[in-house]
């Protein structure tokens, strides 16, 4: 097999859940491509890779310093759904069903991964949480053990606040990824989402 080939099919076996059959695959339909949709994608990746950042806000992914969601007035800014992993977001925006902000934590707090609260960005979300006129938290995390803890954490900090701390209600089951339920029983556990006690 030449090179350039072995080359290409080793860079899509780098992406997640891409195994040995569908990277050769991927690579071999590159082969039909035509010069224009060959630099297309090529080009895709690099403008990627340059020019998306973290929101100043939200850590949302964004191409300037201020995401869309962040600088759309329309939204309800007494609402924020807290996610940790930015790909929840875009589910979030495809179900086109919550008006609200986002926060983007860099993951949950996990003692024994050594993970603590410093290491997942809180102090920034603390912040925007104190100084916004925020009404109700939702943590819209996976359902875990690191999830509850996280949570538990957060509402423990901001205790002598007025806000509403809620989760997404019991249609996520544990250990679910979000990324994988489907629309109805995601927009279920959003609209029936349960305070934290």
């Amino acid at each position: 097999m030449p090179e350039s080939i072995r080359r290409l099919i080793e860079s899509f076996k780098m992406l997640p859940g891409v195994g040995e059959k569908t990277a050769e695959r991927l690579a071999f339909s590159i082969l039909d491509f035509d010069e224009d949709q060959i630099e297309l994608f090529s080009n895709s990746i690099v403008d990627v890779s340059n020019n998306i950042k973290k929101c100043n806000v939200c850590n949302n992914l964004t191409e300037k310093d201020i995401c869309d969601v962040c600088e759309d007035n329309t939204r309800n800014n007494e609402l924020l759904c807290v996610v940790d992993d930015v790909k929840n977001i875009f589910i979030f925006e495809k179900m086109a069903m919550y008006n609200g902000l986002y926060h983007v934590l860099d993951g949950l707090i996990s003692p024994m991964d050594g993970i603590n609260p410093e290491d997942i960005g809180l102090e920034k979300l603390i912040d925007r949480i104190q100084n916004g006129n925020f009404k109700e938290v939702v943590f819209a995390f996976n359902p875990s053990i690191e999830a509850e803890t996280t949570s538990m954490y957060i509402k423990r900090i901001l205790s002598d606040t007025n806000i509403k701390f809620t989760r997404l209600a019991s249609g996520v089951p544990m250990g679910a990824n979000m990324e994988y339920i489907d629309s109805l029983t995601l927009e279920r556990a959003l609209s029936d989402r349960k305070e934290v006690e």
